[in-house]
């Protein structure tokens, strides 16, 4: 199944790419940073143990709406209308007030409705309200057995690092950092690097290919891929191919 939104950074180009290169086996899945989790929702199930993780909260809130409340967050949803000036009207009002069922059905439409899903600018776009606000009880179910968290990545890996863990990591990339809505800098980058370093478990590693992340990870397996550009591929003629890494420790 797909994700129910989009998000800077998201995977759906290199979901199938990245569930091949996974480990044969093992007993618990970790998203680190967990965005839109188009990997996650590629499965049905990954493991006995499945942990969805985003420092971000309006995300989390999110997730943990549709997991725990998903009829009244349907509910909030059915009164709105694909609209510019309920666009600019929840722009100005969020988070005002409001419950977490509210806000998160703000911050659903914000990301549905507007250009390239940067929840900022009108995307005059169709977009079904009834069909995306429906889909929610399938991403309801397959949320239904997984453990939503709100860590900072260090403290994370600490808690659910085990021989038999298996940690998905795909960190804001490297010099793009200004398009995430969390401040990720190059200490973090670094200090990434090093907890990977030391852990018991399997790690799986998505960025984008450039020097620094090569000559950081060049003792690991490393692995450069090419994929479309999200926004880029809707316009013809031009240059969609990005250049990505993955890196693994098994």
């Amino acid at each position: 199944m797909n994700s129910f939104f989009a998000w800077i950074g998201g995977k759906n180009y290199l979901k199938k790419t990245i569930a091949a290169r996974m480990p044969d086996s093992f007993s618990r899945y970790i998203e680190v940073f967990g965005g839109a989790a188009w990997v996650l929702f590629y499965k049905d199930r990954y493991a006995e143990m499945e942990i969805y993780n985003d420092y971000n909260g309006d995300l989390v809130n999110l997730f943990r709406c549709v997991k725990y409340h998903c009829p009244e967050l349907q509910r909030e949803l059915s009164f709105l209308l694909n609209s510019r000036e309920i666009f600019n009207d929840f722009k100005q009002q969020y988070t005002k007030g409001m419950t977490d069922i509210q806000r998160a059905a703000r911050f659903y439409f914000l990301l549905k409705v507007s250009y390239g899903s940067n929840g900022r600018s009108y995307g005059c776009i169709k977009k079904d309200i009834l069909a995306m606000t429906q889909y929610l009880s399938r991403i309801e179910e397959r949320l239904s057995a997984v453990i939503i968290e709100k860590k900072d990545f260090e403290d994370l890996i600490s808690v659910y690092d085990r021989p038999d863990a298996f940690f998905y990591v795909d960190p804001p990339y490297y010099q793009a950092e200004k398009y995430y809505q969390i401040e990720f800098n190059e200490d973090d980058h670094i200090r990434l690097y090093r907890k990977l370093c030391t852990i018991q478990g399997k790690f799986l590693l998505s960025y984008n290919n450039c020097d620094l992340i090569k000559d950081l990870y060049k003792d690991f397996y490393v692995e450069g891929i090419t994929r479309q550009h999200n926004l880029m591929a809707r316009y013809k003629g031009e240059n969609n191919d990005y250049k990505e890494l993955l890196i693994w420790n098994y």
